[in-house]
This record gives C-alpha cells, structure tokens and sequence, in this order.
C-alpha cells in the first residue's frame, strides 16, 4: 500500500483525511498536508500532541517519556502524533478546532445524476463526484449550497466512501429552500459542497450495534450498513427505523437487500400514526427489544429529530439503560445537525 488514510476529526466538526505514508508519523504526514497540529518538543517529550485514536492499528514506538503518555492513556487510546506511526487507516480525534490548526473545511463540486421524489416525504439526490472529492466517514454531513439563494443546508451521506457518486436522503419541506430547487433540478446541475463534517460516524466495531432513525435520519445508516456489508461484519445489527406517517416509509427495499448482505443484520419499521394501517405503531422506543440491547453490551447510534432523541435518552434513563456508548445526532429542517 502507498499509504494509509488518517481521519483527523477536529472540535468544530471539521475533518480532514491526510494521507501517510508507510513509516511515517501522523504529524509528519499533517504538516505535509499544511495541518498544524498542536506540537511543542515531537520528540515524544511534552505531551502536547496528544490526541485519541478512535479506529485502526498504530505503532507509538517507546521513543517517548512516561509523563508525556502513561500507559493507562496510552491503554485508553490516547497517542502521541509525533510518535504514532499508522498501520491501517486511521480516525483520530483532535483536541483542538481546525481554525487554530490553521486548515478549514473541503469545498468540491458536484453534479447531478439523479433527483428520485418518494412520495411526498423526501427525495433522494445522486451526484457525480471526481476524485478532488473528500472522502468522509459513514455517517457524516455535507454543507450544500443552495443555487441561488445564497444559502447552504446540511445533509447527511447516504452512499458509503470511495464510491464516484454520493447520495442523499432529503426530507420534502413544503416552501423549503432545497426543496424547491429540488423541484426544478434537472441532471447535470452543478453543486457546491463543503465538507465532510460531524462527530457521529461509525467507529470501530467490536460488538452489537443498535442503529435507530427518525424519518430521513436513515440516511447515515444507509452508508453504515453498506460500509459493514463490505467488510463482511459478522456483528449482529438491529436497526429500529420510526416515521411519523405510512408514506414516510421510504427507502425501505434498500434496507431489505441488507438482509442477504449483511448475516446478523435485522431491522423494524414503526409508524407513529395511530390511524396506521402499519403492524407496528407508536414510537421507536416502545419496540425496542430486549436483545438488541444486549444487556449494555451494545454501541447504540441514533439519528432523529430532538424530539425522538430527548426521548430515547429518557427511556434509557428510566429503565437503566447503559450502553457501551451512544453517540446520537439531532437535526432540524433548515438547520445544520448538532452532535454529541
């Protein structure tokens, strides 16, 4: 291999994908890519580097001090950029905003393939991307700039990485902004991307995963799933998927192919509505089965609107829930996601 790709995920969302080269030092290959990550000595000395290696193989060498890296950080995940010497492909999160890293976001352009209308709930956006495109981490957003209008709305991939196209799953808002571009848009329309951003991406597997969306927050679980199909997970995965009406059901032939992709992979749909003629209704939390929790041993990712997120955090409150770790995002129409 030429080299490995190093996600480096800052505190404003921001991230950026350096590539290092074999025997190279992740701070190394950062100041190559114009990157300045904090650093003092990078002589293993300080400590100032320290970030935290949230996925992939590593070698920190013991050319370092104890009081720079101890070893119940170094078991805990934390490393010394100016020590760690990738071995695969890496995300590392990184104690500081990409501002004072003197670096800032990715903008790429993008054309249209595809506008795909479901029903009057959502439409799914295709676009052809080159390879000047950043690649992202699966459950990740984009910034779209709306033709225009001199606005952006923010949307979460749909597609897995590395892939020449990439795609999205828009909620319809009556009178929205994206939504009546979306109406006249037509393929070969040029977009304009900033990106990728966001702190709730899939990390590294090592146990059950419990996926619940709320509406179009299906989509970054349409790019997880196809990431685990492509490693050839073995994990069980159980996604809960909740909508608010019948027709608000969209997408779900993409999730049933998973099914023959993925051999632990399961999953539920549930209708709020109570005039539903669906077999499940209420909310995601009233079908929410004792298994797919795993008795806490379980990483749980959620992705809805606050409402169902404030509620979901509450059920597991009240019932002394305690996964291995939640990591949810809230979003709003017209407005940017917020993560946790």
């Amino acid at each position: 291999m030429s080299s490995y790709n190093i996600a480096l995920n800052f505190e404003d969302g921001v991230t950026r994908f350096v590539a290092c080269k074999p025997g190279e030092k992740v701070l190394d290959a950062a100041f190559r890519a114009k990157i300045n990550l904090p650093m003092d000595c990078s002589d293993g000395v300080c400590g100032t580097c320290k970030c935290r290696a949230e996925s992939g193989s590593y070698d920190l060498g013991d050319d370092y001090i104890e009081d720079a890296l101890s070893d119940d950080e170094k078991d805990g995940g934390l490393v010394l950029t100016c020590q760690m010497v990738p071995q695969s492909d890496c995300v590392i999160a990184v104690p500081a905003s990409s501002t004072a890293c003197k670096t800032e976001q990715s903008r790429f352009a993008a054309t249209v393939s595809k506008v795909e209308p479901h029903n009057d709930a959502a439409v799914v956006l295709e676009l052809d991307v080159d390879a000047t495109a950043p690649v992202f981490l699966p459950g990740q957003y984009v910034n779209i700039d709306v033709p225009g209008s001199g606005q952006h709305r923010s949307y979460s991939f749909s597609s897995a990485p590395g892939q020449s196209k990439v795609s999205f799953l828009i909620k319809r808002i009556p009178g929205g902004v994206m939504s009546a571009w979306l109406d006249s848009a037509q393929p070969g329309n040029t977009l304009e991307l900033t990106g990728p951003l966001g702190s709730f991406y899939l990390r590294a597997v090592e146990r059950s995963l419990l996926f619940l969306a709320g509406g179009t927050g299906l989509a970054p679980f349409l790019s997880m799933l196809e990431v685990l199909a492509r490693a050839d997970s073995q994990q069980k995965v159980h996604l809960i998927y909740g909508v608010t009406r019948d027709l608000d059901l969209v997408q779900v032939d993409a999730i049933e192919a998973y099914l023959a992709k993925l051999p632990n992979f399961t999953y539920t749909t549930v209708v709020a509505d109570t005039d539903s003629t669906h077999s499940r209704k209420g909310w995601v939390t009233q079908h929410m089965p004792a298994e797919a929790l795993n008795d806490g041993d379980v990483d749980v990712y959620l992705c809805g609107p606050p409402p169902m997120v404030d509620a979901v955090r509450q059920y597991f409150d009240d019932n002394g829930v305690k996964p291995n770790s939640f990591h949810y995002e809230k979003f709003t129409p017209n407005a940017a996601p917020r993560t946790v």
